[in-house]
């Protein structure tokens, strides 16, 4: 641990408690923590204690409700302003770049990127932008180490089979535009969405996604802090990332 990392992680159980990071700290000793599910051993991290659920109800989590809410009940007009935007205009939509890969038939307008808001986005989708400013932003549910965006998967695209990196944020989905012909599934458990509805799940299981349809597929994704988590874990966590990207480059 780095200078830097270890006053940071002092400052943290000054305010919380000794006790406070040991979940953190279990999950930087060697073997990452203990055990972990089979489909989460890609993930570079999972944070010991968490339980590992797959798939989460959307309205299971008392925290996560009122963005899960917000979010459905902005869906019309959520819905008519990206479809305005795609339309109309296309060059705010760029190929999706994954830490694993880019693809073309991957398209993202990114609401939430880099800790900030993007603020071109407001003029662009203004309610989305607004529902996840006050719900997820404001209230400190989003991760601030990831991101917030619209996933067009084109007719035909595939998301392969793949972790990402951690288990202590999760990774809402409200669907937006649904043809038929698509699916996600997540630890072996295949779903689909239904437009104007969250789904809920721990991204740091195997999943993969594809679209099978005539038409884009379009989910506005928020990764949000795994609700299990606490605040000082939470603090630690966003120190202990950040430093290790600057370390090491973006991941």
């Amino acid at each position: 641990m780095t200078p830097e990392l270890e006053r940071a992680f002092q400052a943290i159980r000054a305010d919380h408690g000794t006790d406070s990071l040991r979940r953190v700290e279990r999950m930087l000793e060697p073997g990452g923590g203990g055990a972990r599910h089979p489909l989460q051993r890609g993930a570079k991290w999972v944070l010991p204690g968490l339980s590992p659920t797959p798939w989460h109800d959307p309205r299971g989590h008392p925290e996560l409700v009122p963005v899960v809410e917000a979010f459905e009940a902005a869906h019309p007009v959520i819905k008519e302003e990206l479809a305005a935007a795609w339309a109309g205009r296309r060059g705010v939509f760029s190929d999706y770049e994954h830490y694993l890969t880019r693809q073309e038939d991957w398209q993202a307008l990114y609401l939430y990127r880099g800790g900030g808001m993007v603020a071109d986005a407001a003029d662009t989708v203004p309610t989305a932008y607004k529902v996840l400013e006050e719900c997820a932003v404001g209230t400190e549910k989003i991760c601030p180490l990831l991101e917030s965006h619209f996933s067009t998967l084109l007719p035909g695209a595939v998301i392969a089979p793949h972790c990402d990196l951690w288990n202590f944020s999760i990774n809402l989905h409200l669907a937006v535009e649904i043809p038929e012909g698509c699916s996600i599934t997540v630890a072996g458990e295949k779903r689909s969405w239904e437009e104007g509805r969250c789904l809920l799940f721990d991204y740091s299981f195997e999943h993969e996604a594809r679209n099978g349809g005539s038409r884009p597929r379009t989910c506005l994704l928020v990764d949000l802090w795994h609700p299990e988590t606490t605040v000082p874990e939470r603090r630690a966590l966003t120190v202990l990332i950040t430093e290790i990207r600057r370390l090491m480059g973006d991941l």
